[in-house]
């Protein structure tokens, strides 16, 4: 788009040190957890991913927003789009949206989405390969969420594949994204870039997998079920009918059944862990805290799969400790982090996944898995 013979996105102005202010202490205000891993990367990549994480979130609170209807939402997922690619004004979009989310949103969500002009500014100081991965995964992201905010009712996803689709749509695209980033940064991974963007995504589901899992109570109670209703009915039971506690040995079975998936992807996000270079210290440690706490709650979930609060099956500081100490120790030996994965993961039930190859990935080009 362009205004009087210049873009409107080269007239942005570049970040001032309020802005990068801004992006640090943001972060910990929307991501306790996030907030720890990130500065784990080197300075150069630590920069383009809390950018890349605080866009994402804006994004997902557009979706997650309890008030506003599904046209709204439409609206100001591609209103979004538009200020990060520089064809709408972040201020004004910002400044809109911000009063109108629902009271329970969370004052660091409505502060950030206030000062997305902030964050914006930050992206397109960034170089041209981290910003077309930044602004493709939040088109993809913001896409298909509002998509599924259309199909959201108590009676759960179809199947496998379409609980596949969603976890790409939120999650397996950021994996994707971060092998962009990281390849960039590190151009001796580019001949391993076709698997690593497979994996990343399996990477991607597992992680949300355990979160959906996690949550399934807290999304219910807002109408919402991103569980697989054919894995249930399997078993006779139909998602829209228990509440929490009274799904019995059977919804247990499909817990089960669940938690052997995300263990797989999780397994693949390992295989993915030990391509990056052992030298590359802090993007591994990135990579391993993120595993390690999902590998934790799977447990937690497995030991306790009559749960009915998230709260329930949340880890401890300690065990949050416990990883990153224990990463930190093994983190250049591969060796070492298979056999902490094996301890950390033992007695879970297992099953074997491929990693999903999205439409858009060129099979030819990735090896089988």
């Amino acid at each position: 788009m362009t205004h009087h013979g210049y873009t409107i996105a080269a007239m942005i102005s570049p970040p001032t040190d309020k802005d990068e202010l801004f992006q640090d202490q943001i972060l910990q205000g929307v991501s306790r957890t996030f907030a720890l891993t990130i500065p784990s990367l080197p300075a150069a990549l630590s920069r383009a991913v809390a950018n890349a994480y605080l866009l994402c979130r804006i994004a997902d609170t557009i979706e997650d927003d309890a008030e506003l209807v599904l046209d709204d939402k439409r609206r100001f997922s591609q209103r979004f789009i538009d200020a990060i690619r520089g064809a709408e004004d972040g201020a004004s979009f910002g400044e809109e949206l911000a009063p109108r989310l629902a009271d329970h949103t969370l004052a660091a969500e409505r502060e950030l989405v206030a000062n997305t002009a902030a964050a914006i500014r930050i992206t397109h100081s960034l170089n041209s390969t981290q910003r077309a991965a930044i602004e493709k995964c939040v088109r993809t992201m913001a896409d298909g969420m509002v998509y599924y905010q259309g199909q959201e009712t108590l009676n759960g996803l179809a199947d496998q594949a379409a609980m596949d689709r969603y976890c790409y749509y939120v999650a397996g695209v950021v994996g994707e994204l971060l092998t962009e980033l990281f390849c960039d940064y590190c151009p001796q991974l580019q001949t391993r870039k076709p698997e690593m963007m497979r994996l990343a995504v399996s990477f991607g589901q597992g992680l949300q997998m355990t979160n959906i899992l996690k949550d399934i109570w807290d999304d219910r109670r807002r109408g919402a079920c991103w569980l697989p209703a054919d894995v249930f009915a399997l078993r006779g039971v139909q998602l829209a009918t228990f509440e929490p506690g009274d799904g019995g040995t059977d919804f247990e079975d499909g817990l089960g059944h669940l938690i052997a998936i995300a263990h797989g992807h999780l397994r693949n996000a390992l295989r993915y862990t030990v391509m990056l270079p052992r030298s590359e210290v802090g993007i591994r440690k990135f990579c391993l805290w993120a595993l390690g706490m999902a590998v934790l709650t799977l447990r937690k979930l497995d030991k306790k799969r009559n749960f009915s609060n998230s709260q329930d099956v949340k880890i401890s500081r300690r065990s949050v400790t416990a990883t990153v100490m224990s990463t930190k120790l093994a983190v250049r030996s591969n060796l070492a982090l298979s056999a902490l994965f094996a301890l950390a993961s033992a007695g879970l039930p297992q099953r074997e996944v491929n990693a999903p190859v999205p439409d858009h990935i060129d099979q030819s080009e990735s090896r089988v898995v």
